[in-house]
């Protein structure tokens, strides 16, 4: 059934070739005739709910029709995502897809729908680092260092997360495995940054815009970024890669529509997208999160969500994890 899956999520990102030319060009110089929606799974305030806004910002200048972003929290996105997937296929009920999505995919049990399955690749919008934190009296001050004190002292370390299966915990258990370093991992509901302050817990995976302040004030500090390459929005700060052959780790956002829409829509979708993401007012304000602009087709896109998939479901089944 997966690779079933994989096979139409592949095929449908690339139907649109497969519409008379003619056909492609009236739906699309249709649509949008009325406001789109797009969903995100997260509370406003967040990460993915900024960029969305951003993007849906600059999509309704182009379309001439609102794009509105309408946050619907709950289940680590699995409430947003089974809304979109339950609405019609038309193009104007999209979802802010991350990479949130491609964890629930093996962390749930039970899960109402397939997100590879149900769900059609329109555009890559971004990718954003973590950055491996820690309290400025911890002794480690490099990755090198880090991994050394964690095998001494193995279980000594806290880890923070932002809750099981979050991708702060799915990028250090990552690190775990690749390392072989052992970590007590807590779950926060709330904040942790308090407890990383106060020196409670001694490391955290988090998004660079959530320690970025905290970081520049000297408060913590960044061992390393958890992409492959430095983040310009910590220079001088290596990726953990450097030390860690192949480790990388980002938060990646996208947008999806329910399976079944028409492909020219799709077409049109991938083509605004891609536009706005170049636009340098755009670019700057994704720079200020820590985002880098991430343009691809609606193929490129899904050949990418399924590989991520398939990543995380490694490191879920090998830590035992699961939630639901």
């Amino acid at each position: 059934m997966m690779k079933s899956s994989r096979r139409n999520f592949f095929h449908l990102a690339t139907g649109a070739a497969a519409l008379p030319a003619f056909s492609r060009l009236a739906r699309a110089q249709s649509y949008p005739a009325r406001p789109v929606h797009l969903l995100v799974g997260f509370f406003a305030g967040g990460l993915t709910d900024i960029l969305a806004r951003v993007l849906s910002a600059s999509l309704s200048q182009r379309a001439g029709q609102q794009f509105a972003v309408e946050d619907l929290p709950g289940a680590g996105t699995n409430v947003a995502t089974e809304k979109v997937i339950r609405s019609a296929p038309d193009g104007y009920t999209l979802l802010m897809a991350t990479s949130s999505n491609a964890i629930n995919a093996s962390l749930y049990n039970g899960l109402h729908f397939d997100f590879i399955r149900d769900t059609v690749p329109v555009a890559s919008i971004a990718r954003t680092p973590m950055v491996m934190t820690v309290a400025p009296s911890f002794a480690a001050k490099t990755v090198a260092e880090f991994i050394a004190y964690a095998k001494a002292n193995p279980g000594s370390i806290n880890m923070a997360t932002a809750g099981k299966g979050s991708s702060l915990h799915l990028a250090g258990e990552l690190f775990m495995a690749m390392t072989g370093v052992k970590m007590t991992v807590v779950h926060y509901r709330e904040i942790y940054i308090p407890d990383m302050l106060a020196g409670r817990m001694q490391v955290v995976f988090s998004p660079i815009p959530t320690m970025i302040e905290q970081i520049r004030a000297g408060k913590l500090r960044a061992l390393a970024v958890t992409s492959s390459a430095p983040s310009p929005a910590l220079p001088g700060v290596p990726p953990i890669a450097a030390t860690v052959p192949g480790f990388d780790a980002v938060i990646w956002n996208g947008m999806v529509v329910p399976k079944g829409p028409p492909a020219d829509v799709v077409d049109t979708l991938n083509r605004a997208v891609t536009a706005s993401l170049a636009e340098p007012g755009v670019m700057a304000k994704f720079a200020n999160l820590g985002s880098v602009p991430k343009a691809m087709t609606p193929a490129e896109f899904g050949k990418f969500v399924v590989e991520d998939t398939e990543k995380w479901a490694k490191v879920i089944r090998a830590a035992n994890i699961t939630v639901g």
